[in-house]
């Protein structure tokens, strides 16, 4: 006899249980210990702000000191906010944030999250430098999931190891933060703590966190400025950095004047930027879906008129324009889950600085695609013949190096994990001081 016949209320029934318990069929009870502790930086010296979760209300504090162990005597206290899931089960959990400020540069700290009713483990972190006469280096990728994480524990060990002074990632985080009531973007908080909780983990919003209004994403992390993460800058050693969303372009019901919004913001930062060039002469960009890709799938990146390169209804508001003009030195986007280093390049033509030496005075961006960190979708195949445009392709799981060594050489490098750690791309790109606003 069919369930339903045998008890009618089955339907309700179910509702009601799968809305009372846990993932694992157990109730979830509530719990003051601070959960998906992690960094940012908001791009004033001396400062770091800790995010962390609870499942009940308490004090937001942070406990942290110079010395490895002993008492931690400074203190710095915050509000939690509350957070409530779109889902169905309209779970609640309560976001705090807290901002260490005074820290002496490059010093390293250890800290500890949380109030009385319950404590996080101790953790370190390294303070930013001051100025721009050091030499940041920086873990890029994206497309990161809670499932199939592949890169991610040769991204823990180069942290561990003190590789990086801080992480950008550059959009979709756990495949989806929504999904299960919110439950997979906890269990991708809790995946990426033993790095987020030590380095700044810098974030840009991409395609995977458009539910709800981005609202998990903005939740969840803790970014400079006052748009919610969508967009803002920062500034680290010798580099401007510039994070942006890509995503507007795409989910116009959320309001064409986001777009605007947006790019006059893009305008307005790149014009401070070059005007502060002589001290931070690299201008870096990073946005989730690329203008430009070889892979074979029918994303933005394959069409000629990519709404992100040429606006919407190609004309209106296209960042390749902007970032040319403004002199942008480097691109980073995701998306595609491979990595794709791109020759200089502007408009479709190749412009590199020299046959022997193309990324020395490159005429034009370079763009790096970087989404091969790992995740349920697995990898994305090229297409059999690059394009003209097209200088490297590797279809491997893997991450990105970043060394900003000065004012005018930065370092690349594509970290391979399906070939143990090898390096895979190996390049340099350098620009002159003088001159970098525009392309010649």
């Amino acid at each position: 006899m069919p369930r339903h016949r045998l008890f009618p209320c089955w339907p309700s029934c179910c509702l009601l249980l799968f809305c009372t318990l846990g993932a694992w069929g157990r109730p979830e009870p509530p719990s003051a210990n601070p959960e998906h502790v992690h960094l940012s930086y908001q791009g004033e010296p001396g400062t770091m702000t800790v995010t962390w979760t609870t499942w009940v209300p308490t004090r937001s504090e942070v406990q942290f000191g110079r010395q490895p162990s002993g008492p931690l005597l400074l203190r710095a206290q915050g509000t939690p906010t509350i957070f409530v899931d779109g889902g169905v089960l309209r779970r609640k959990f309560y976001m705090h944030r807290v901002t260490l400020r005074g820290l002496q540069p490059g010093a390293q700290y250890v800290y500890r999250c949380g109030s009385p009713q319950g404590w996080s483990r101790r953790f370190r972190f390294r303070a930013l430098k001051k100025g721009t006469k050091w030499s940041p280096r920086l873990a890029v990728f994206g497309d990161l999931g809670a499932d199939n994480p592949k890169a991610f524990p040769r991204l823990r060990q180069d942290t561990q190891q003190g590789l990086y002074d801080a992480v950008l990632h550059v959009g979709d985080f756990a495949y989806n933060m929504d999904q299960d009531n919110g439950r997979v973007g906890d269990r991708f908080m809790q995946l990426i703590e033993p790095v987020a909780a030590s380095l700044p983990y810098m974030t840009c919003p991409g395609n995977h966190e458009q539910r709800y209004n981005f609202s998990n994403y903005k939740a969840r992390f803790s970014m400079p400025g006052n748009s919610e993460g969508l967009w803002y800058s920062w500034d680290i050693g010798p580099a401007h950095i510039i994070s942006f969303s890509t995503e507007v372009y795409f989910f116009l019901h959320y309001g064409r004047h986001l777009v605007e919004r947006q790019f006059r913001w893009l305008e307005n930062d790149l014009q401070k930027a070059n005007k502060n060039r002589a001290a931070r002469p690299w201008i870096i960009t990073m946005g989730h879906r690329p203008m430009y890709c070889s892979n074979l799938d029918l994303d933005d990146c394959t069409r000629h008129e990519s709404k992100v390169r040429k606006g919407l209804w190609g004309k209106m508001y296209g960042l390749e324009d902007l970032f040319y003009k403004h002199g942008v030195d480097l691109q980073l986007w995701a998306h595609e889950h491979s990595y794709e280093r791109l020759w200089p390049i502007y408009n479709y033509q190749v412009y590199n600085g020299s046959k022997e030496l193309p990324y020395t005075h490159p005429r034009g961006p370079v763009h790096i695609i970087t989404g091969s960190a790992g995740c349920e979708e697995r990898l994305t195949p090229f297409t059999i013949l690059p394009r003209p445009w097209s200088a490297v392709r590797v279809k491997e799981y893997g991450y990105t190096r970043l060394h900003l060594l000065n004012g005018t050489h930065v370092h690349i490098q594509q970290i391979s994990d399906d070939q143990d750690g090898k390096i895979v791309d190996d390049i340099w790109v350098v620009r002159p001081l003088h001159g970098r606003m525009k392309y010649l």
